[in-house]
């Protein structure tokens, strides 16, 4: 079970560096929720979202999205395992049905799990995750994991360059306008760029100030693969969580910000994709908030000395 959660904890992906991840040149300067970057198979995507995992808030997801989109995401972060996929489309029918957004207007992306890692597996299951989203498409389609298993949770042994030719035909197919995967190493990310014809567009990873995978993030902005960073702001550091430490309070406090908030802007400002999770009205609104300041490049090294290589799930 551990592994099973250790695989989930490290969603988070990491945009491209200077000259690999392209900024829309109209938002250059004037960065906000919805400004966009240019993934390298040209499509766009929103540099903040909301992300969506947990189970225990599944009946919660429906108003969060309406809050969400209302205070100015247009990035929706989902996955099969998270078992809300209906709820999230309830959410986006309502925003679109209200006249919030149009649907093009959204972000979505979703996941494909461990249990469908078959060449064959990968359009159902894309399409069953569709008619729960109530959606004709989703704009990324991720492998959640390298891991395969058996619906038993039983090891499969399936390689995942096939289920990557999977996600390459439900690329060609429509159904996902932008294919990439999530908790992949380098040595994994080459050995698809080596036997494919689509080079992922994105890796979501594990990042945050106790596990910052510099070399990871860099190795994927180097392949223009842009970083996405879900969760995971709060892991502890000997006996002291994160949102207690010293030097971040007083970053906080300078800019007079909270520290999700301080930490939200050090993923923008490494040039990641965050996507903040909540079903909190206030917290959705605070999250978000973070387009009015900058921190230097001297408090992003400070965070970033901060790291112990500590896993969500250590």
């Amino acid at each position: 079970m551990k592994q099973l959660l250790t695989t989930v904890a490290f969603f988070i992906l990491i945009n491209v560096i200077t000259g690999h991840a392209v900024h829309d040149d109209k938002n250059i300067g004037k960065q906000e929720p919805n400004t966009t970057k240019q993934l390298n198979d040209g499509n766009h995507i929103p540099i903040f979202g909301l992300g969506t995992f947990g189970w225990g808030d599944i009946p919660k997801i429906r108003q969060a999205i309406n809050w969400a989109v209302e205070s100015g995401y247009r990035h929706i972060d989902t996955a099969a395992l998270y078992d809300n996929e209906a709820e999230v489309g309830q959410g986006i029918s309502d925003v679109v049905r209200k006249g919030l957004v149009k649907r093009e207007d959204l972000y979505v992306t979703t996941k494909l799990w461990n249990n469908k890692h078959a060449r064959d597996q990968v359009v159902p299951a894309l399409r069953e995750s569709l008619a729960k989203l109530n959606l004709s498409y989703v704009d990324l389609y991720l492998i959640h994991t390298p891991l395969s298993s058996n619906e038993d949770r039983s090891p499969a042994n399936i390689d995942y360059l096939e289920t990557w030719q999977g996600m390459e035909e439900a690329k060609e197919l429509g159904l996902a306008k932008s294919i990439g995967v999530s908790n992949f190493y380098t040595e994994q990310i080459d050995r698809i760029r080596a036997h494919s014809t689509i080079v992922p567009a994105v890796n979501q990873i594990e990042v945050h100030p106790s596990n910052t995978n510099e070399t990871l993030v860099k190795d994927c902005f180097e392949r223009n693969i842009t970083v996405v960073a879900p969760f995971g702001f709060f892991v502890p550091r000997g006996k002291r969580p994160i949102k207690d430490d010293t030097t971040i309070k007083n970053i906080a406090q300078k800019y007079g910000k909270s520290v999700n908030q301080v930490l939200l802007r050090y993923s923008l400002d490494r040039d990641l994709i965050p996507i903040p999770k909540s079903t909190n009205e206030n917290r959705i609104k605070e999250n978000i908030n973070v387009f009015d300041f900058h921190l230097t490049p001297e408090e992003v090294s400070i965070i970033s000395s901060l790291n112990t290589n500590s896993s969500i799930f250590d």
